[in-house]
């Protein structure tokens, strides 16, 4: 039996890739300073770098499955450019109440639930338990949670504002509250006696 292994849940917008209110457009994607170096530490330290994204866009009718497969490969040109790859990208393409009727669905991929994290820790063996999430909003911290892993909370994109808005009642706290991907990165890689 192969051993599991550890990954870092990277979301796109706002942690991998400037917040753009739904990127349409692949000329759109723009990699946030210092992003490309910290997935390659994660390349580096022998953890995975696995994407998951909330994509609703493509239920309001905004930009096709199709556009988003061209946006996701000029992510990737650009991180390879920097010497940095992704394991994985795992995307939910619904929304539970608006939208285009094949897409409007009350789905277990939709973040906070777990789908995309279940479906990348089948395809790439995954420890979940012992993985980390990584986004600019509460619900990358509640998907944390509710998976069983760490979730590390990013200044950029949403982050700020997100921070704000938690509260004793929320009851969602990051296990770790990061400037940006990077500094994220470098706490994970510490957790893991991988520095």
């Amino acid at each position: 039996m192969l051993k599991k292994k550890i990954a870092v849940f990277l979301d796109r917008d706002g942690t991998v890739s400037e917040e753009v209110s739904y990127i349409s457009d692949p000329n759109m994607l723009r990699l946030i300073p210092r992003a490309a170096e910290a997935i390659r530490l994660i390349n580096e330290s022998g953890l995975m770098a696995v994407v998951v994204t909330n994509q609703s866009g493509i239920a309001r009718g905004y930009f096709t499955e199709h556009v988003l497969k061209k946006i996701h490969k000029k992510m990737e040109l650009l991180l390879k450019a920097e010497g940095a790859h992704l394991n994985g990208i795992y995307y939910c393409p619904h929304h539970p109440e608006v939208g285009l009727p094949e897409y409007v669905l009350d789905c277990d991929c939709r973040k906070p639930r777990t789908g995309m994290i279940d479906a990348a820790a089948k395809d790439l063996n995954i420890d979940v338990g012992g993985s980390y999430v990584v986004g600019d909003k509460i619900i990358d911290i509640e998907l944390a949670h509710k998976a069983g892993a760490s979730g590390i909370l990013v200044m950029t994109g949403y982050g700020r504002e997100e921070l704000k808005s938690l509260t004793n009642e929320r009851k969602v706290w990051p296990d770790h509250i990061a400037d940006d991907l990077y500094d994220a990165v470098k706490w994970i890689l510490r957790q893991e006696g991988r520095e």
